[in-house]
């Protein structure tokens, strides 16, 4: 039998008390709500905030195929957050996502995202979150719902981290996969905003070396934050005009020596030969190389150095593509070229082989 004088358990602890405050969770959906709600597109069935989201397919397709990309923003959130910039990270965490679906061919439709922090201060989830879905918006995806954790002690205050799930549609007979890839197809360069969202934790390193640059030169913050360009309409369009386009490569982590085989069906005999002098680095690149002592090369293969998305197109249909890419507001150039994987590299360019690796000539 229990003594009369034992200890009675305690219950004065609540989900609160231990960090988690439900109620600011809810208090967010409410103030996201009507920026989701413009991301709205007619085949969605559901509203934010269940447990999930359902959709019909877009009516047009005979033979749709699903697509899927996820991603994040990575460490340059903890710039962001240093500077309580989050006006666009938004925009970096969508652009990741929906860039990578748009290699494809693929039409991005739907998009989630995961917001994580050790303490949700409403202001700081709303304003990501708003981002978040103003990008959606310019990319013509709705934003079906997400997830905000809020997972004490784990985070640092004021911390929180992104990741985005985005789902695409594509016509089975319209995939792009690098099927029609061969030597002589002529590459095209889309410019980018800046680093977009990778290279930061170089980016980091180096700014660890001058200690208050950014602080004297704010100038440099703002291209270092300048959010992940979106190429989606304006890639659609070309595509929906019928230019044949044969492969596509979004420059993220890697750069130009990583990305641009991913183009390649596996195995294909060819390489890549780019082009040096066809374009100039934008700032910051220039900056960073001489701040870090990075080697050409070495930026090449950690940076997009101006270039955000290259397209592969026959010699025959460069001049129209670049002239629908130039109505679109685009300004694009010619990068290189496709070459066998038997050719010798030419002096003057980055060639690239089919297992990405980079060799300057």
């Amino acid at each position: 039998m229990a003594r009369d004088d034992a200890p009675r358990p305690s219950f004065g602890l609540t989900y609160r008390a231990a960090g988690v405050d439900i109620d600011a969770g809810a208090e967010l959906i409410r103030r996201i709500g009507p920026a989701a709600a413009r991301t709205r597109r007619p085949e969605m069935l559901a509203g934010l905030g269940g447990f999930a989201a359902l959709s019909r397919l877009p009516k047009g397709y005979t033979s749709p195929l699903l697509v899927t990309g996820t991603d994040g923003v990575g460490t340059k959130l903890r710039l962001a957050m240093d500077y309580n910039r989050h006006e666009r990270v938004g925009q970096d965490l969508v652009a990741m996502c929906v860039n990578d679906v748009l290699v494809t061919g693929g039409e991005p439709f739907l998009f989630l995202d995961y917001f994580a922090t050790g303490k949700l201060n409403i202001d700081q989830a709303a304003t990501v979150i708003e981002g978040i879905a103003a990008a959606c918006e310019l990319a013509g995806c709705t934003l079906a719902g997400g997830e905000t954790a809020e997972m004490p002690g784990f985070y640092e205050d004021g911390d929180y981290d992104l990741a985005g799930f985005c789902v695409g549609i594509v016509e089975e007979s319209q995939l792009i996969a690098g099927q029609h890839l061969a030597p002589g197809h002529v590459l095209l360069a889309l410019p980018s905003s800046g680093p977009h969202s990778n290279g930061f934790s170089l980016i980091r390193r180096i700014l660890a070396t001058q200690p208050g640059c950014l602080d004297e030169a704010p100038e440099r913050l703002e291209q270092l934050l300048e959010p992940t360009a979106l190429y989606v309409k304006t890639l659609l369009g070309v595509l929906k005009a019928g230019h044949p386009i044969h492969g596509m490569a979004h420059i993220t982590g890697g750069g130009l020596p990583e990305n641009l085989p991913r183009m390649f069906p596996k195995d294909a005999p060819l390489a890549l030969s780019i082009d040096l002098s066809s374009w100039s680095w934008p700032e910051p690149f220039p900056w960073l190389a001489e701040l870090g002592g990075v080697a050409p090369l070495e930026m090449m293969k950690t940076f997009n150095c101006g270039v955000g998305f290259v397209l592969a197109v026959p010699e025959a249909s460069v001049e129209a593509v670049l002239a629908a890419l130039g109505e679109a507001g685009q300004k694009p150039w010619r990068l290189g070229e496709i070459v066998a994987a038997s050719a010798a590299p030419v002096p003057g360019t980055l060639h690239i082989t089919a297992a990405g690796e980079g060799h300057l000539a």
